[in-house]
C-alpha cells in the first residue's frame, strides 16, 4: 500500500468538498494521493479541478486525480472512503412515493423503514463487489463508510465481508454546534461524553469548565424560539433528560409516534424552524435543489479556492492515529455500528463496537 486515499462516490459536491478540505488541513496526510472516483465524468472532473486549485493555491504536497474506474482508484490505497448512493435521485424518489401510497410518510427515508430497506437492497451487491476489489487491490486498507443505511451496511461488512470497515457520521459535531449556541458557550470549551447508535446517540455528560451545562439547556428550550427550532428533539429532551444527535427530521422517523398520523406530523414536524424539522420528502427535495445549483456552487468554490476545515470529522483522528504515533481517545461510543466524535488526548483509545470490523493495531481495542 502507498499513501493513497480512494474516495468512491466523489461526485457528491457538498460532502466531497468538505472531506477534501478537512483532509488537506491534516498535516499527517501531507503528500497523500487522492483518487476521486465516480461512474460518470460530469461532476468528478470539476471536483478534481477544484481540489487541484486548492492544492496549487495553498502550496500543498497532495496529489489528486479523477477516474471512472473503481479498481484504478482502489489499487494500493491505504484508506477507502465510501460515499455513494446507488441509483441517484431517480431511484431515491421511489423510496418516498411507494411507501406514501400505503400511508407511510417519510422525511429522510435513508436509514430505516421502507426507504432504508429499499436503499440497502440497491447497495448490497455493490458493497460485495467493493469487498472483492479491496481484497484483491488493497488488502488491509481501512474502509470508512458514509453510505446509508449505516447500520445495515456496516453489519453486512462485519458479518459477510473481510473489509476493515468503520461507519462514520457528523451528527455529534453538528449537534454540538446547535446546543452550544443555545447556551452561548463556545463548543471548544465543552467536555462531553456522547453514546448510542448511528443517528440516535445522547450526550450523557455535557460540561463547561467542569460544570454541568444541562440546567442551562433545560432553561433554554423553554424559550419558544428555541423549542420551535427543533420540536422533535426538544420533546425528546424534555421527556428523556438527555439531548439527542441528528435533526428533528431524522428523529421523527426513528420514533414513530411523531409521524404516525397526519395530525402528529403537523404538530411536531411541519412547524419547526430548523433546516430539517421533519417535513415530508425533505431530503429528496434537497437533492433536487442541489442538482439545479451544483455547477454555480462549484464555480464559486473554484474561483475562491479557499482552504477551510468545517467539521473536524473523526475520521481525521483515525488517519492521524494510524499514520503517526500520536494516540487518541474516542469520546463517542456506539454499539451496532460506529458513529463517533473524537478528541485527541494523551491516552490509549478504547472503542466498543458491535458488528463492525475496524481496528487500529496497538491503539484501538475492538470488542466483538
Amino acid at each position: 500500500m502507498k499513501n493513497k486515499i480512494a474516495i468512491i462516490g466523489a461526485g457528491s459536491i457538498v460532502f466531497c468538498k468538505t472531506l477534501l478540505n478537512d483532509m488537506f488541513n491534516t498535516p499527517s496526510l501531507s503528500g497523500f494521493e487522492f483518487a476521486l472516483m465516480s461512474p460518470t465524468t460530469g461532476k468528478i472532473e470539476k471536483m478534481k479541478n477544484y481540489a487541484q486549485k486548492i492544492i496549487d493555491k495553498n502550496k500543498l504536497k497532495a496529489k489528486v486525480y479523477a477516474t471512472t474506474d473503481r479498481r484504478d482508484a482502489l489499487k494500493d490505497a491505504k484508506y477507502v472512503i465510501l460515499m455513494f448512493q446507488i441509483g441517484g435521485n431517480d431511484a431515491y424518489k421511489f423510496d418516498y412515493e411507494i411507501p406514501l401510497k400505503y400511508g407511510v410518510d417519510q422525511c429522510i427515508g435513508d436509514s430505516m423503514g421502507p426507504g432504508g430497506i429499499f436503499r440497502f437492497l440497491r447497495t448490497y451487491n455493490v458493497l460485495r463487489d467493493i469487498d472483492n476489489d479491496v481484497k484483491e487491490l488493497c488488502p488491509g486498507a481501512v474502509v470508512l463508510n458514509y453510505v446509508n443505511p449505516m447500520g445495515a451496511v456496516c453489519a453486512t461488512a462485519g458479518k459477510s465481508t473481510k473489509m476493515k470497515m468503520v461507519g462514520l457520521c457528523h451528527g455529534v459535531q453538528t449537534t454540538l454546534d446547535l446546543i452550544s449556541g443555545y447556551t452561548d458557550v463556545k463548543k471548544e470549551e465543552i467536555d462531553y461524553l456522547c453514546a448510542g447508535i448511528n443517528h440516535q446517540a445522547f450526550y450523557l455528560d455535557y460540561r463547561w469548565n467542569g460544570k454541568d451545562v444541562y440546567p442551562l439547556i433545560r432553561e433554554a428550550v423553554k424559550k419558544p424560539e428555541i423549542y420551535e427550532e427543533e420540536i422533535v428533539r426538544n420533546e425528546m429532551f424534555i421527556h428523556l433528560g438527555y439531548y439527542v444527535t441528528e435533526s428533528s427530521g431524522h428523529n421523527s422517523e426513528y420514533n414513530a409516534w411523531f409521524r404516525k398520523r397526519p395530525d402528529l406530523i403537523e404538530k411536531y414536524c411541519n412547524r419547526g424552524t430548523s433546516w430539517n424539522p421533519g417535513v415530508h420528502n425533505f431530503s429528496y427535495k434537497q437533492y433536487l435543489e442541489r442538482q439545479k445549483s451544483w455547477r454555480e456552487e462549484l464555480q464559486f468554490l473554484w474561483t475562491e479556492a479557499r482552504l477551510f476545515c468545517r467539521y473536524h470529522m473523526c475520521f481525521l483522528r483515525i488517519f492521524k492515529t494510524a499514520t503517526t504515533i500520536i494516540p487518541m481517545q474516542l469520546r463517542y461510543l456506539s454499539g451496532g455500528f460506529c458513529v463517533f466524535a473524537a478528541q485527541a488526548l494523551p491516552l490509549f483509545c478504547l472503542v466498543y463496537i458491535l458488528q463492525c470490523s475496524f481496528i487500529i493495531t496497538g491503539l484501538c481495542l475492538l470488542i466483538l
